[in-house]
């Protein structure tokens, strides 16, 4: 039974195999990219070279080549390779695998078992791993697109070193085209232009490019194509995009990061990519019009009225329409002066109200209702703001016992340098009179 995982399979003839397969490295350095993790000082080639390699998890994107380098390991290590998916593969299986790697293990051969889409096994599935990565029965190496400090229990990943694989670049893509024409005997039938157009296609995919290699070699045409021809021709692939995944809080991160740092046009561009990916309007709605409470404030107050309106503008015309509306509120908010005094005074203040728990209001503040509070001195000595002097009494509004904080600072920015003019007099007012 243990075979069946082994992906032990007879060699198909060459015309047969995709040309994914046919250009799978042989190995470590035939792999295009990934120098952060195979470089000579890079994490593997150092394990390598000491001939200390450990269990991994290789985190990256599809197509960037987990699956080649865990089989490559395997070769380089003088181990067994053994391949499953968490997909796939039970709990009945798993028991499977591992009494085979023990048999093996008996007669002096270690087993590399790559597992990939890791994070599929659920909590109590990844620890059924932990004794047989510690007995060295097996060398584990996950394979995820998942965020592994979210998907992957803290037992495992102290046992396991996490390598970061990233998207293949433009010129790591054209490498591998180039590679892919010499395997084919022909160049591609393509302008310069359609060409750049192909590798962008594949959205830093090796094995999305490679795919569709393999369609446009097929086409049998008079002249190279240009890039409407192209585009007419091969439909673009779906942004990589999971709208309650990491990628999900990473881009709102970024367009968030952008409105605050002032970049009109990157915060378009991250607006535009949750859009391409699907994104639902109202959720971006409604964190546009947070970004305006938290980090425009009262330096424009006219910039919460406009997210609210771009909302609601939305929600009248729909897609794609009111999309427009949205991006207005985004570029509105970028160039808007900022603040977040309101935000820090806030925070401050909840902290307050937590530490202070239930201390009185001062009395004189408080209504008296009945003669017993009257008696007690609710009320008493309360001046009516309206009849003092600049129609400000300047009286202490805390509880006795506190020292009069300061929560809001409004900055000399926007509308908030008018609020910090008025603030200014009040307390200069207010220690003029005797208040606290």
């Amino acid at each position: 039974m243990a075979d069946l995982f082994d992906n032990q399979t007879p060699e198909e003839p060459a015309r047969n195999r995709p040309l994914a397969d046919r250009l799978r490295p042989t190995m470590l350095a035939e792999v295009i990219g990934q120098e952060q993790v195979l470089g000579p000082e890079a994490p593997l080639g150092a394990m390598l070279a000491a001939g200390s390699l450990g269990s991994l998890i290789l985190w990256g994107p599809p197509g960037v080549g987990k699956t080649t380098i865990a089989r490559l390991l395997a070769d380089a290590s003088d181990l067994h390779f053994v391949q499953i998916s968490a997909i796939f593969t039970g709990v009945a299986d798993l028991k499977k695998v591992f009494e085979a790697a023990r048999i093996r293990a008996r007669n002096g051969q270690g087993t590399l078992l790559f597992v990939d889409e890791i994070h599929r096994f659920n909590k109590a599935q990844q620890d059924g791993f932990l004794p047989y990565m510690e007995d060295g029965t097996i060398l584990l190496v996950g394979a995820t697109t998942e965020n592994p400090s979210f998907e992957l229990n803290a037992a495992l990943l102290s046992r396991a070193q996490v390598l970061v694989l990233e998207r293949l670049s433009p010129a790591d893509l054209e490498r591998l085209a180039q590679r892919a024409e010499k395997e084919l005997g022909r160049k591609l039938p393509l302008s310069g232009t359609a060409r750049d157009q192909l590798i962008g296609m594949a959205d830093g995919d090796g094995r999305a490019l490679l795919n569709l290699i393999e369609q446009v070699s097929a086409w049998k045409v008079d002249a190279p194509l240009e890039p409407t021809a192209l585009g007419n021709r091969l439909m673009r692939r779906a942004a990589k995009y999971d709208k309650s995944g990491e990628e999900h809080y990473n881009l709102i991160s970024a367009l968030h990061k952008s409105v605050r740092g002032s970049d009109a046009d990157a915060a378009l561009y991250w607006f535009a990519r949750m859009l391409e990916g699907g994104e639902d309007p109202r959720f971006l709605a409604r964190r546009i019009t947070r970004m305006a409470v938290e980090d425009v404030g009262l330096a424009d107050p006219q910039a919460q009225a406009l997210c609210l309106q771009a909302w609601e503008t939305y929600e009248r015309l729909g897609s794609p329409e009111g999309e427009l509306a949205l991006a207005q509120a985004v570029a509105y908010l970028a160039l808007a002066p900022k603040s977040n005094a309101i935000y820090v005074a806030y925070k401050a203040a909840r902290k307050m109200a937590r530490d202070t728990g239930s201390m009185m209001p001062p009395k004189h503040i408080l209504n008296a209702p009945t003669g017993m509070m009257k008696d007690q001195g609710y009320g008493a000595g309360y001046a009516y703001d309206h009849d003092a002097e600049d129609g400000f009494s300047g009286q202490n509004y805390f509880p006795e016992d506190i020292k009069r904080p300061v929560l809001y600072a409004p900055v000399e920015r926007g509308f908030e340098r008018e609020l910090k003019k008025r603030l200014d007099w009040f307390v200069k007012k207010r220690a003029e009179r005797g208040g606290n």
